[in-house]
């Protein structure tokens, strides 16, 4: 199977010669848990998308833009997104992935008045799709950099996981079909605690501190890797 990643952001400028940029991420996440080829559309550097009805699956990478922007490339990604739901094109989303899923499918995205949700988060697994055939825990663990939300669940979305601070953080498609995370389990923890420290000056201190702290706990990266993986093979157009 290839998946077309659509590139929809950049590291901050001081990280990009430290750390793999976001679709560098994504094949190094996926190819642990399939045997997969990869092309990546720079989106954001201005690359046209392609006709989706051609794509085996697409993923789509955090930005640090927001749905409600006005770059010239959302719009077009919200009819792209909704073009490969029409012809059954398995979609993942991430961060931004996951909001834009949601808005071109008819959620709706805003930036919240929570603030920044940044560290390792919990959710609640509040159902487990049929793809995913060893079982789901009682919750997930997560590394987490946003402050958008979707706050309205799109028509025939089923909400996978949830906690009080992101009740919509992870989204299952089953007609689309799609299937999308608020937190990023393509970073590795050396990375997020970077991001982190780059924010400290936006954070603050108590937060930017209590954000790494929180990554001493065990995450869940490579378990959602595996879930990713088993929504794409058991949505692949060729099943």
């Amino acid at each position: 199977m290839k998946l077309t990643i659509i590139e929809t952001g950049l590291p901050p400028a001081p990280l990009r010669d430290r750390f793999d940029d976001y679709p560098a991420m994504f094949r190094q996440m996926m190819s642990a848990v399939g045997d997969y080829t990869f092309e990546t559309i720079p989106l954001v550097k201005g690359a046209s998308l392609p006709d989706p009805s051609g794509l085996d699956a697409v993923m789509m990478t955090g930005s640090p833009a927001g749905v409600y922007d006005d770059e010239p490339w959302i719009a077009p990604l919200q009819d792209f997104i909704r073009g490969a739901a029409a012809a059954d094109v398995p979609q993942v989303g991430i961060c931004f992935g996951h909001q834009i899923l949601a808005e071109a499918l008819g959620g709706k995205v805003v930036k919240s008045e929570k603030g920044w949700g940044v560290g390792r988060h919990t959710y609640e697994v509040l159902a487990c799709p049929d793809f995913v055939t060893d079982g789901c825990p009682p919750v997930i663990s997560a590394a987490v950099s946003h402050q958008d939300q979707v706050v309205l669940r799109p028509p025939g979305a089923e909400v996978i996981a949830a906690s009080e601070f992101t009740p919509y953080a992870g989204l299952y498609y089953p007609e689309a079909p799609a299937f999308s995370f608020q937190c990023h389990p393509e970073f590795d923890d050396t990375f997020s605690s970077a991001l982190y420290d780059l924010r400290r000056d936006r954070l603050g201190e108590a937060m930017t501190g209590q954000a790494i702290s929180s990554l001493k706990q065990t995450g869940d990266h490579a378990r959602l890797a595996r879930w990713i993986g088993a929504f794409l093979t058991a949505h692949s157009r060729g099943r």
